[in-house]
């Protein structure tokens, strides 16, 4: 009888397999390739698209210390020196360490939620085309010889028009805007996926911590990478209309520039660290079959880190000359943020302490990440006091310095990850021999190359120089450095070699090989294209650990979700914080959607670079096109219901609550755009306090009071209204007119700072107040066309953040343009 119930078991695993897959599955061929929306899918593209981008900028470091491995090398000139050494910068901060752990968290984190996709599938994909699109567009301008040159940073007023007359700033521009497009639209589509879309009884405080870290990595994001963005809009408008932000003689300033990057850049170091950390939290105590020690502290760690991370800008700018007052506040703020960092390292120091470690291949390279991290970590200590950093900075130590943080603690966790996780992606165990020869290789080759460049930097070589004269000291140093360089990527590629033995060659590895209780390994490896077949109910942190029959039962559909209907993708959404059951999402299938909108979107870029404004219009229109049907097709004109969802429960559909996945993501981008917005009206209030003659005394004030007059009596009409109808779409035509009208009545954005900051304000409001407009039109045609999510679900909300957004950022932008001329 036991025989006879496995064998029904298995028959019923099977069919609910070819029954899911028919629905989950990416149909074959180039077209079914080129729609597929599926995360695991994208997940491994994006990471072997950004390590092909690593294995790229690995090549230009290997140039770059061909040429400094002697005094007076002529291997490469200045000129192609200089595009060396941005494209790498470039290339590793950009196009390889941020896309690398997004690839990883797109393909795992629905694994160890228990769900079955993200909350956006077609934006995920959106992002992968983009970040494609954009990187590809800074490899052709290093094909063309005409790669960006101005350092990764991209500095004004070196990159601007007259020292850089060329389209190789504007590659960078272009491209690092558009890479992070991508960037903004996952970090949405993760956070959401975080919060809602979790298994059944997984609270907050039962997340696995590498969700934890993912999570304030993303909202990180969200409010980092706004001021970049912001910073290349503005540069690009200077370049391109001569509108001056950071020219000095017009009322600019060019430390604007650094403020911007800056803001985005030092939290751009912990955005890279988080995730790896994640990686570690969670290997470390499967290493040491015990759980980790103090889960509660790390988590409060990791919210302090992600906190103090905004207040260490000025870290990288002592030497620029700023106030006293304010280099003391940032040299402790930047000494500050090493307590929650040493609470995680304690935390895994304890968490070995405490069990017993077995020394596996992904536990080596835990060690080489501890020992390297820790060391960078004590040099960030040292240049965070003042005094030291006026002599260490923009040498040879920084780059140590930096190397070892970003190194140490990105890429060494990620080869953990990468040999931890690889039988889940193939289904294969490694070989140990040669993973093994590949890390003495990458530790010592790297040591040998970084160590060396401290003591270079401490005897003077500047960074970012071409060559150097013989007889001051350096010679040997960078020889041994170079040497170093290239025994790392002989380790790199023995590492490759080995992944791709273990693709083909290696056995079958059994299903959770490392007896981890995570809901990853519940599932088959590799993971079919639904991930698993039921939805589990989660107790505790570690399921598996608790339930070794887990995988067996999910797989014969006896969690919930089991049976398919309807040929809905579906997953469950659940109560952010306990966990609850909430509804039912219904996720989008396979779309040419979202390539023909990154097209679209490149189309736009790739016009701009060309200097063609004008015909820019048309991939604008193309966007709100594409945008509304992208839209369009989701939803339901039929009333569900609570639908059975097994174990005896039921629950609505998401278009008919008001809390839909869509509203989150709705907010969440809304503090993306809010973050820029924040920092426009900071760069205005910094060129208010520091350029001379602000503002002239040219700006017209009397349309003040019939301006926001008119603001004001717009949005108590909008709150006013009982629907997004009529209204909202009146509101919208009010706000662009407004706008335009003060638009007009500002002087001219060529002759001052003041007249340039004053449009992009105008520029920026009267934008949203046209997404508004689109917005309302929308919502009141759905509404007319039947659709339940117009009627009854979260549609109607979200049209009113938007027409709300637009409204607050009017009445902002115009208080802002208006109040320097009134306090003059």
């Amino acid at each position: 009888m036991g025989a006879l119930s496995g064998g029904r078991s298995t028959v019923k695993a099977l069919r609910l397999h070819r029954a899911f897959e028919a629905i989950w599955g990416t149909p074959a061929g180039w077209r079914g390739s080129l729609a597929t929306v599926n995360h695991s899918t994208l997940g491994v593209r994006l990471m072997v698209t950004a390590f092909v981008f690593f294995l790229i900028g690995g090549v230009l470091a290997m140039l770059i210390r061909a040429q400094l491995a002697t005094p007076g090398s002529a291997f490469v000139g200045p000129e192609i020196y200089n595009q060396l050494f941005t494209m790498h910068g470039s290339i590793m901060m950009f196009l390889f360490a941020i896309p690398m752990f997004e690839g990883f968290a797109i393909y795992m984190l629905p694994k160890m939620l228990g769900a079955r996709d993200l909350a956006f599938p077609r934006m995920t994909a959106y992002g992968w085309w983009c970040y494609l699109f954009g990187g590809s567009m800074l490899l052709v301008s290093m094909l063309l010889g005409i790669a960006p040159d101005a350092g990764w940073f991209l500095y004004t007023p070196l990159s601007s028009k007259p020292y850089s007359p060329g389209i190789n700033s504007d590659f960078w521009l272009l491209g690092i805007t558009f890479v992070e497009i991508s960037a903004i639209v996952t970090a949405v589509d993760i956070i959401v996926s975080i919060l809602k879309l979790r298994a059944p009884g997984m609270s907050l405080d039962r997340m696995p911590l590498f969700a934890w870290y993912m999570l304030v990595t993303a909202a990180m994001m969200l409010i980092g990478f706004p001021p970049l963005i912001l910073g290349s809009i503005l540069l690009e408008l200077e370049r391109a209309f001569g509108w001056p932000f950071f020219e000095a003689a017009r009322g600019g300033d060019s430390l604007l520039w650094q403020h911007l990057f800056w803001l985005f850049g030092h939290p751009e170091v912990y955005i890279i660290f988080l995730p790896a950390a994640g990686a570690v939290s969670t290997i470390i105590p499967v290493m040491a079959r015990t759980p980790i020690l103090g889960y509660g502290w790390i988590v409060a760690a990791i919210l302090a880190l992600g906190f103090l991370s905004f207040g260490l800008w000025v870290h990288h700018m002592f030497t620029v000359g700023i106030p006293h007052l304010a280099l003391a506040f940032f040299s402790a703020a930047s000494t500050l943020v090493a307590v929650p960092t040493g609470v995680q390292i304690f935390a895994w120091l304890g968490t070995l302490w405490a069990g017993r470690p077995q020394m596996h291949l992904p536990m080596l390279y835990l060690i080489g990440f501890l020992v390297t991290f820790v060391l960078g970590g004590l040099t960030g200590v040292m240049v965070a006091m003042v005094p030291f950093d006026w002599q260490a900075h923009d040498t040879a130590f920084i780059t140590a310095h930096l190397h070892y943080v970003l190194v140490g603690g990105f890429v060494f966790p990620m080869l953990a990850a990468a040999y931890y996780w690889l039988s889940h992606f193939t289904g294969r165990r490694y070989s140990y021999t040669l993973g093994k020869a590949a890390f003495w290789l990458i530790f010592i080759g790297f040591h040998l190359t970084f160590f060396l460049m401290h003591l270079t930097g401490l005897l003077g070589q500047p960074r970012r120089i071409d060559t150097y004269p013989e007889g001051v000291g350096w010679t040997l140093y960078n020889l041994l450095s170079s040497v170093g360089a290239f025994v790392m990527a002989t380790g790199i590629a023995l590492f490759i070699i080995d992944v791709l033995l273990q693709l083909f060659h290696a056995p079958r590895a059994p299903r959770n090989p490392w007896r981890a209780g995570t809901l990853e390994w519940a599932m088959m490896q590799p993971p079919p294209s639904y991930n698993i077949a039921s939805l589990p109910q989660v107790h505790d942190r570690e399921p598996l650990e608790t339930a070794p029959d887990l995988a067996l039962s999910l797989a014969r559909g006896e969690g919930y979700l089991a049976l398919p209907r309807n040929g809905w993708r579906e997953t469950l959404a659940v109560d952010t914080k306990s966990g609850r059951i909430d509804h039912i999402v219904v996720l989008p299938g396979n779309s040419l959607l979202p390539l023909g909108t990154a097209l679209v979107t490149g189309s736009f870029f790739l016009l701009v670079l060309l200097k063609l404004y004008p015909w820019t219009l048309l991939p604008l229109a193309g966007l709100v096109v594409l945008g509304w049907r992208w839209a369009w097709v989701l939803g339901d004109k039929h009333a569900h219901g609570e639908l059975p969802i097994g174990r005896g429960d039921h629950a609505p559909i998401h278009a008919e609550v008001r809390d839909s996945p869509g509203w989150w993501g709705s907010v969440f981008l809304s503090i993306a755009d809010g973050s820029l917005f924040a920092a426009l009206i900071f760069g205005h209030a910094y060129l208010w306090t520091v350029a001379p003659n602000w503002p002239p005394p040219a700006l017209v004030t009397a349309s003040l009071p019939v301006v926001i007059a008119g603001l004001l009596g717009a949005a108590l009409a909008a709150r006013r209204s009982s629907g997004v109808t009529v209204t909202g779409a009146g509101l919208g035509l009010l706000l662009t007119a407004l706008l335009l009208t003060a638009f007009r009545l500002a002087p001219s954005p060529t002759s001052h700072a003041y007249g340039a900051v004053v449009a992009v304000l105008l520029a920026y409001a009267a934008l949203h107040a046209a997404l508004a407009l689109v917005i309302c039109c929308f919502a009141r045609a759905r509404r007319r066309a039947g659709y339940i999510a117009a009627i009854n679900g979260a549609e109607p909300r979200i049209a009113r953040l938007w027409t709300d957004y637009a409204v607050a950022a009017g009445a902002i932008a115009l208080a802002c343009t208006h109040l320097p001329a009134l306090l003059s």
